[in-house]
């Protein structure tokens, strides 16, 4: 009969953790700490100050720990025993400055950092932004470029070097537009149109998902941010409107707001004008609508 060494036994499993550690870690998405444009550059300055300043509490907390349980151990006879001890002012004045300090650069760096990346306010530059107006369905993204004339579920195309202004509004339930790598995050909400300024300064696929949970198809509700050049986007634009696809007009928007099973991408070659002023406004109708044929099906 053979006997398993248990040591070696121990050591695969060690190495099998660490393996699929490995992997995890790998097969993480890029997110906040690896941003490809302004505003996530910025925000990721803001993570890293922030972490930094925090430092200078948690760092002289952790060593004035390891100091004090040495230096008043049971076997060290120069250590004073004062069990009357109650007051210092010089250690009031340090056990209260720090965390002073603290608050006061921290409070600046919000204050500064609110006003600088404040969604609404434009990006800083000499080309026009491009307008999309964003739309959340459950549980799908729809993207209408009312310059261009196109639509697109659950694909966000930009060029790269040129802001891009959303209006953004809900459908249905509340969601979260959040592109990790390009920073901001903002709600999505019924009868209301929120604004954010963004801008892809690499080209490249990114992912984009909702950060608030919405629902059973939460999950899915992701989408594909696709950073071309100004070419490759005109000509991508030229070729939607032109590629004889749907049509999303009112009724297709009806429609689309009422299923719940779309999950992949589609491209629109045309949209109706004020399509997404129209769905601000009736999106609470649209929303009971689909709250009551959800509860006629059950």
């Amino acid at each position: 009969m053979r006997v398993t060494d248990p040591p070696l036994r121990m050591r695969r499993s060690r190495l099998g953790a660490l393996l699929l550690l490995g992997y995890a870690l790998v097969a993480c998405h890029p997110g906040v700490l690896d941003p490809v444009g302004p505003v996530g550059a910025q925000q990721r300055t803001i993570l890293l100050n922030s972490l930094f300043i925090m430092l200078g509490i948690v760092v002289p907390t952790i060593l004035a720990t390891l100091v004090f349980a040495w230096w008043f151990r049971a076997g060290n006879s120069k250590a004073e025993y004062r069990p009357t001890w109650s007051y210092s002012g010089r250690v009031e004045m340090l056990v209260w400055s720090i965390p002073l300090l603290v608050v006061i650069f921290l409070g600046g760096i919000a204050w500064i950092g609110s006003h600088d990346l404040d969604p609404p306010k434009p990006l800083a530059s000499n080309q026009a932004p491009l307008r999309v107006e964003v739309v959340s369905l459950d549980w799908k993204w729809v993207f209408i470029y009312p310059d261009q004339g196109v639509a697109t579920i659950n694909r966000l195309v930009i060029p790269v070097g040129r802001p891009v202004t959303f209006r953004i509004t809900s459908g249905t339930v509340m969601n979260s537009f959040f592109v990790p790598r390009l920073g901001s995050q903002i709600y999505a909400m019924s009868g209301m149109a929120t604004r954010l300024n963004l801008q892809a300064d690499q080209p490249g696929r990114y992912r984009g998902i909702s950060a608030h949970y919405s629902g059973a198809g939460f999950a899915d509700m992701r989408f594909v941010v696709d950073a071309v050049a100004p070419q490759q986007f005109a000509s991508w634009a030229a070729g939607a409107k032109a590629g004889g696809g749907p049509v999303l007009d009112a009724r297709a928007y009806v429609a689309l707001a009422r299923s719940e099973n779309i999950s992949g991408v589609v491209t629109y070659s045309a949209v109706q004008p004020g399509l997404f002023d129209a769905a601000v406004k009736n999106s609470g109708t649209i929303l009971a609508v689909s709250q009551r044929d959800g509860r006629q099906q059950q």
